[in-house]
């Protein structure tokens, strides 16, 4: 579904992608796991359209989307949770979730996808009129999860999903994530520093140090290797 072939990205004279490769196939569920600064966020917003990319190419299901600006990337199919959520805090749950399917003009399947996003997450509509940015950081991050569902998403891109929350919400949210690859057949690429919890849920994972893909194997033989235990389980 997503390749990326020889992707360098750069901010300024700062090389931060240095011909990574990958790929994702549809229906899976992909980790990527590095320390921090290794190039893990900076691959979810290439593949965005967010920060170009300076050198190589990035596939969508056969296309060439490479240049293409964001919006059009999100028409496609690809929606990105980022990191820190930003969500829109003075519009309400219902407002959020609408935003999420600004791009969408079919009313009665955007109403089946907001009952949905409420059955993954009672919480949001149980307080789907109260401002975002007065919810916690757990429903927070619920919020823009469920946000970016709106889209109808062929390909998930979560960005640090457990960031800064607490280990019972962490929990709670890693087996959303798997339910909507489950029930959706929603294609998840995440990137994730909690490597436990991202190579659990994973199909298959990518390791990354310093702008470049150093491993790749499936979620269960990353967490029994031995450097990947070392480096990023704590074992």
């Amino acid at each position: 579904m997503l390749k990326l072939k020889d992707v360098h990205t750069y901010y300024g004279n700062i090389h931060a992608l240095k011909g990574i490769e990958l790929e994702v196939n549809e229906g899976e569920v992909i980790s990527l796991i590095g320390a921090n600064g290794a190039g893990k966020s900076t691959t979810l917003m290439t593949v965005s359209g967010i920060v170009p990319a300076k050198k190589g190419s990035i596939e969508f299901k056969g296309q060439d989307i490479t240049h293409m600006p964001s919006d059009e990337i999100v028409k496609l199919g690809i929606c990105q949770v980022p990191e820190g959520r930003r969500i829109f805090p003075y519009l309400t749950v219902a407002e959020n979730l609408d935003m999420g399917a600004f791009l969408r003009n079919d009313a009665d399947e955007i109403k089946k996808d907001m009952d949905y996003v409420y059955s993954l997450f009672p919480i949001l509509a149980e307080r789907r009129n109260q401002a975002g940015g007065t919810l916690s950081g757990g429903e927070q991050q619920m919020l823009a999860i469920s946000r970016a569902l709106m889209s109808r998403p062929k390909l998930l891109l979560l960005d640090e999903p457990s960031l800064g929350l607490a280990p019972i919400i962490v929990k709670q949210i890693f087996r959303i994530i798997k339910k909507i690859n489950e029930d959706q057949s929603t294609t998840i690429f995440i990137v994730e520093q909690n490597a436990n919890l991202a190579l659990k849920a994973a199909h298959r994972g990518y390791v990354m140090e310093n702008g470049l893909i150093t491993l790749t194997d499936t979620g269960a033989n990353l967490m029994a290797n031995e450097d990947v235990k070392k480096a990023y389980l704590g074992i």
